[in-house]
């Protein structure tokens, strides 16, 4: 493994989450560029984004596999810089919804390949490590995509956030035809699909598992500002420490992403989930309290990139042979619980609030820490 190959890939991932996270913070701003549109309209180009992308993953990621994850990640780029490019240049709303359906598509085809990447090239015996210094990407992406895209939108324009996007994935796409060397020697084409996909031993109950993790994390992240600033009647600039405070737990995870490795996935899993679960219940308890909650998402984060990357990583190792389409299912499960959690929390944070919907949320881990019992009792037996 070089550092130039990961480097690679964590700045893919922050490009693709930079754009996925952009819009929000800078709705008011693109909406003043369209006439008669509002800011929460300008949010259809992000449900449209997410869509596409679920579509793409399924569909199109197990090209990953028949023509190699390389070659899928270098297609993506360039169709996402085009995407970004249309993005920056939308002349009404219609515009900017195509273009980010484009992104959605490129998306859908890039993050199954740097998952499969991240697997392929990671030295035996540091594949979690590897898995989460990529996964860091995310942490950099909320730094670009909610931080440093206001602050450009509000001294120079929207257009050029995602102008410097496409640029970032250009240089990246660049990058990556200049490198060589991705594909191990045993690797072999193959015609894996979604179906056969499915039929891997251990690939349902790990879609199951992402689904319940994903759910509980984007249903209660979607209504966790809404808290802030509503309930608890925070200033928006208090009120952003929380996405900085998870963030600076998700990427400070990573120093521990070694014991992974060390110990091994039976016996980190039902820590991590476990742990997680018990984040859910103390964020539930300190509802009501700002500081208690901003400090609980400092281990909001920790806890998610733990459970994020053995349950990335676990998937990938299913089978070699169909890590592309195994990711394509994995990513296509993640953006539907994107919808999901956000539908479904909906109704609890207006009736019952944000402390119920932390305990549906750890309720939904639980799939993942019986299927990783589990896994624990059968390792010892």
């Amino acid at each position: 493994m070089t550092s130039s190959k990961l480097l690679l890939l964590t700045g893919s991932i922050t490009v693709i989450g930079a754009n996925s996270l952009a819009l929000s913070p800078i709705a008011a701003a693109v909406a003043a560029s369209f006439p008669g549109v509002a800011a929460a309209a300008v949010m259809t180009a992000s449900a449209v984004y997410g869509l596409a992308t679920a579509a793409s993953a399924l569909t199109l990621a197990p090209l990953a596999d028949r023509i190699g994850a390389d070659r899928l990640l270098l297609r993506a780029l360039l169709l996402l810089s085009f995407a970004l490019g249309g993005t920056a240049m939308a002349p009404d709303l219609l515009a900017l919804c195509l273009a980010q359906a484009l992104a959605g598509v490129a998306a859908g085809m890039a993050l199954p390949s740097i998952y499969a990447l991240a697997a392929q090239i990671a030295e035996k015996g540091r594949e979690s490590h590897t898995l989460g210094l990529v996964l860091t990407g995310w942490t950099l992406s909320l730094v670009m995509g909610v931080s440093l895209a206001a602050v450009i939108a509000d001294f120079t324009h929207w257009r050029l956030v995602f102008g410097l996007f496409a640029a970032a994935a250009i240089a990246l796409a660049a990058s990556l035809i200049a490198s060589s060397g991705w594909r191990a020697a045993e690797d072999r084409p193959s015609r894996s699909s979604p179906r056969s996909a499915l039929r891997v031993p251990g690939m349902a109950r790990g879609l199951l598992t992402a689904a319940g993790y994903m759910t509980a994390f984007y249903g209660l992240y979607s209504y966790l500002g809404a808290h802030l600033s509503d309930v608890l009647a925070l200033p928006t600039a208090v009120a952003g420490l929380a996405p900085l405070a998870y963030g600076l737990g998700f990427g400070g995870a990573a120093v521990f992403d070694r014991l992974i490795d060390r110990h091994g996935a039976e016996v980190a899993a039902p820590l991590a989930f476990a742990g997680l679960a018990v984040v859910y219940l103390l964020l539930a308890a300190a509802g009501a309290s700002a500081s208690l909650l901003l400090a609980l998402c400092l281990l909001w984060g920790l806890a998610n990139h733990l459970g994020l990357n053995l349950i990335v990583g676990g998937l990938a190792a299913l089978d070699p042979t169909q890590r592309g389409t195994v990711m394509g299912l994995y990513s296509a499960v993640t953006y539907l619980s994107v919808f999901a959690g956000a539908l479904l929390y909906r109704p609890v944070f207006e009736q019952f609030g944000f402390a119920v919907c932390a305990l549906v949320s750890a309720a939904c881990v639980m799939p993942a820490l019986g299927a990783a019992l589990q896994v624990r009792r059968l390792a010892r037996s």
